[in-house]
């Protein structure tokens, strides 16, 4: 009887301790807007896969490069979602603003697919070593999905400067970054196929 009211006791005190535990500050990455203009229309069906990412950058943390060989994750916040599941619904969104595009999807989604948008993020980051600034680079496959051919592959950068201090100026940084590749992204898919 003894062991078991310790137990409890031990218990109740863990999580009392994690109850302690300020909650993460959760950021996302901003939808873009509507209408957004694109140099050409198509009638075209694409499929968006999850992008692949190295495994500092596939979580919920944000990247933080002090020095060009380490990595950090930004104090006390996170994704709302995994960062490629996030690039991923983000990008879906900012083909189907233009309204230039005939379908776009996700896999499972049951689409007759043209073509494929193979993503990699390679870095998406602030980083901290020369200027604080956030960086994101994406290469982006488009694949004809009916004969299986790779029709271009492009790498996009974007920059963007942190204004300001605390954690929401390092995301608002990443979000204007990611709305520049986003950007262009989509123009350079819509010419293309």
């Amino acid at each position: 009887m003894m062991r078991v009211s310790r137990l409890i006791v031990l218990a109740a005190t863990l999580l009392g301790i994690g109850a302690c535990t300020p909650p993460l500050e959760t950021f996302e990455i901003s939808a873009p807007p509507l209408g957004r203009p694109a140099p050409g229309a198509t009638r075209a069906q694409l499929l968006i896969p999850e992008p692949t990412a190295i495994k500092t950058i596939d979580s919920e943390r944000i990247v933080v490069k002090p020095t060009p060989y380490s990595v950090e994750y930004l104090a006390d916040s996170q994704w709302s979602d995994r960062l490629p599941r996030m690039v991923q619904l983000r990008l879906l969104q900012a083909f189907e603003n233009t309204g230039q595009v005939g379908a776009v999807g996700v896999p499972g989604q049951g689409l007759a697919i043209d073509y494929q948008i193979i993503l990699e993020i390679r870095r998406f980051e602030v980083d901290v070593v020369n200027e604080r600034q956030a960086v994101i680079e994406i290469s982006v496959k488009a694949l004809d999905d009916r004969n299986g051919t790779v029709r271009r592959t492009q790498i996009f950068t974007g920059r963007a400067p942190v204004a300001g201090s605390g954690n929401s100026a390092f995301v608002a940084a990443i979000d204007r970054a990611f709305d520049q590749v986003s950007s262009e992204i989509v123009a350079w898919t819509l010419a293309l196929v």
